[in-house]
């Protein structure tokens, strides 16, 4: 859960400035079934307490016993869960291999600066790349392009790229809008509700989704999309979804879409470039009909089918690959 791994980065901040040293781990490579991929983190002190997620827990539980137990140097290092593991060998449940990049973090200056690069990073507002030194405690951050590897070792090097926190703008509420937002936040993703009708939102309400009364384009157009933003129109209101769209094919969005039959989508194609001006290029960006053909028929059918486009767009899976 990319939202998850903010939320790591922020506990350790908080830690740190209360005085307490900390460990910070980050998944390296998994090797067959895994929980989660390389990037995730978590963050821990000595006497257990914890933020985030490496696994589905077993790797959690023996990595606190063993930091209690004092197992780890205070250092930078890595350390493998499953075949060949740390001994002795602990078998994941799903059958996979984990290496972990394991840090150990002081109070101080360089260390906050260096989180703070990662929180800043994570909230969308630069791509970076870290370096961690093994053996040692030095670590760098600087700036990073798409193009570099999400993970990389050389030698005694550790290179992860940090991006942004994934987040989903859903245009407006509607019952698969609703559906939507259940799911992003179950997936990790920060999730914004903008829709300037006080009326239709007045009632609504759930943990984890942030609520705008505001035009979606609006707020789009202040700045509230980077390059690991999501947006989808789902009200069928020309008002709403038309601007939406015109004002997210400006921006970085990775995912762009709109809800309506094969017709529908061909008349706002056709709004669009009469209307705004926009290109084909800018028509190509724009998912309509959303999401995945999986014969939907319900609010929560719909939102699923959506929120499977996202995750395959995501993931640079191809359609034809689905």
């Amino acid at each position: 859960m990319k939202q998850l791994d903010l939320q790591v980065i922020q506990q350790a901040r908080d830690w740190l400035a209360s005085g307490k040293p900390i460990w910070l781990c980050t998944v390296l490579s998994t090797f067959g079934s895994a929980p989660r991929g390389p990037g995730a983190m978590l963050v821990a002190l000595s006497t257990g307490e914890h933020r985030g997620s490496l696994s589905g827990g077993c790797v959690e539980d023996d990595f606190l016993e063993r930091l209690a137990a004092r197992y780890f140097p205070q250092g930078n290092q890595i350390v493998r869960y499953g075949d060949g593991g740390l001994a002795p060998n602990l078998a994941l449940p799903c059958g996979g291999v984990l290496d972990v990049l394991v840090e150990y973090l002081e109070p101080g200056e360089d260390s906050e600066t260096h989180l703070a690069a990662i929180d800043h990073a994570l909230a969308g507002r630069e791509l970076a790349i870290r370096g961690v030194r093994l053996h040692g405690t030095e670590r760098d951050i600087r700036p990073a392009s798409m193009e570099e590897e999400r993970v990389s070792v050389s030698g005694d090097q550790v290179f992860i790229r940090v991006g942004a926190v994934y987040r989903l703008i859903l245009a407006g509420l509607s019952p698969v809008a609703e559906f939507c937002a259940s799911f992003a936040v179950a997936l990790g993703y920060e999730v914004i509700l903008c829709d300037p009708r006080a009326e239709v939102i007045a009632g609504f309400a759930m943990a984890g989704v942030q609520i705008r009364e505001v035009l979606p384009s609006v707020f789009i157009a202040e700045g509230g999309c980077h390059a690991a933003t999501a947006v989808v129109a789902l009200t069928h209101d020309p008002r709403l979804d038309d601007l939406t769209l015109m004002e997210a094919v400006r921006t970085d969005a990775f995912y762009i879409g709109a809800m309506g039959s094969r017709r529908t989508s061909e008349k706002r194609m056709e709004r669009l470039v009469r209307i705004g001006g926009l290109e084909e290029a800018q028509l190509q960006r724009i998912h309509a009909p959303i999401g995945l053909n999986l014969g939907s028929k319900t609010p929560a059918e719909i939102a699923i089918a959506v929120m499977a486009d996202v995750i395959r767009v995501a993931n640079g899976v191809g359609r034809s690959e689905v």
